[in-house]
């Protein structure tokens, strides 16, 4: 999948029409960073109302990221035959679908399914925006224009703290579902409204890869040396956050500080509102080439100390400064992209930023499941599930730095 300009005609857009084209793709993006991160608000009362185990609860939490990065094998394919805007058309009613399925369900497999399809139909959600930003932007404003995405992006984020948390103590969780599915019906009408794309971005059929030829495409990139230590620290980059913000922080301060529902989603927005300037500042203080590596290698290991000193430390005002300090930090993920873009060249960027996403999000979904997993068993070894799962989140991103910096690195 290239992401170079295809012909004259994108290349010239007019960077006000990009931009309002590139918003309406954001409105998506928006709307699965807050389906990934409902369960920090919504994990207490469905553990309440449905019986769910920790485990259950990493589980389910961990569905939506299973499949959004299984499929993006399947999207970066489908955005080379189809282009922008039919693959998120296509894809993002499954997410509405599944956010009205998961408002009706009484029972956990029911739940799971609306995860899965939530998931699925998020899947292209930033992917597209990547693409479409690398298509009609110029090559040096990739970094910095991906980073402000991702911080307007967190508005979704933001609506599931403290708003997420008023509507269900004045209603229920299923009003949740049911407030996102509407949004995403709008989302969806304003991508098919708003955005065209002026040149065909793919190549005629004739010459386009079939799609099996296409996969083996990308999974080559593994026999370059440097793909194994990329996605080894993508899996782990994002899923601290994500799992900590998405999944941890609500039932930790509900059960370990006995905080209410409101007060869990306050420190909630105020991680999130840390988390929002943070992408846009590292997008624009990139410093490049060998400096960029040694400032994800740095990153990474502060954010494993800010994971574990809340596994260890249960003391209310100090995990809800680390949480927020863990927003401010929380940035820091994009700086990879410029990494991938400098990485691979241009005719491999497409099939390498799929890769990399898909790695983001099994990542997430494996942090997910094992931390939940860590927290059911905890009990039986004397220890507090929070810990255990915290602590299990901080040893993965060591690993996933430690992997970085011993496998083979691009320009090293």
């Amino acid at each position: 999948m290239s992401t170079a300009p295809q012909t004259a005609s994108s290349a010239l857009m007019p960077q006000r029409q990009a931009w309002v084209m590139l918003l309406a793709l954001a409105g998506a993006f928006t709307l699965s960073q807050s389906f990934r991160t409902v369960a920090a608000i919504m994990g207490p009362p469905l553990a309440s109302q449905l019986h769910l185990s920790p485990q259950q609860l990493g589980l389910w939490a961990a569905a939506y990221h299973f499949a959004f990065g299984a499929m993006q094998l399947v999207m970066g394919i489908s955005l080379d035959l189809f282009g922008v805007r039919r693959t998120i058309l296509a894809a993002f009613p499954m997410a509405i679908a599944g956010a009205a399925l998961s408002a009706q369900a009484d029972d956990y497999a029911t739940l799971m399914l609306g995860q899965m399809l939530i998931g699925t139909g998020c899947a292209p959600a930033f992917l597209v925006c990547t693409v479409f930003i690398a298509r009609h932007f110029h090559s040096e404003r990739f970094t910095a224009t991906s980073g402000l995405v991702m911080s307007i992006s967190s508005i979704g984020v933001l609506a599931t703290a403290t708003p997420l948390a008023w509507l269900i103590e004045a209603s229920s969780w299923r009003w949740g579902f049911g407030v996102l599915c509407a949004a995403g019906v709008l989302a969806w009408a304003a991508i098919w409204s708003l955005v065209r794309e002026p040149a065909a971005p793919v190549a005629p059929s004739a010459s386009r890869p079939p799609p099996l030829v296409a996969l083996r495409e990308l999974l080559g990139l593994f026999r370059l040396p440097h793909t194994a230590g990329l996605v080894a620290y993508a899996a782990v980059a994002y899923a601290g956050f994500i799992s900590l913000r998405g999944l941890w922080l609500g039932p930790l301060l509900v059960e370990r500080h006995g905080f209410s529902l409101v007060q869990s989603g306050n420190v909630a927005l105020a991680m999130t509102l840390a988390s929002m300037v943070s992408p846009a500042i590292f997008g624009r203080l990139d410093p490049g080439g060998a400096r960029r590596v040694k400032w994800l290698l740095l990153f990474a290991l502060l954010a494993t100390l800010l994971v574990g000193i809340m596994g260890l430390v249960h003391v209310a005002w100090a995990d809800v400064a680390l949480a927020v300090a863990y927003g401010m930090l929380s940035g820091y993920g994009v700086l990879q992209y410029g990494y991938v873009r400098d990485a691979y060249p241009e005719a491999m960027r497409g099939r390498a930023l799929s890769l990399f996403t898909m790695a983001m999000f099994l990542g997430i979904s494996l942090m997910q499941w094992a931390s939940g997993l860590a927290a059911s068993l905890a009990p039986l070894a004397g220890v507090e599930p929070f810990s255990a799962a915290l602590l299990t989140m901080s040893a993965m991103l060591l690993l996933g730095a430690l992997a970085f910096w011993k496998l083979p690195r691009a320009g090293a």
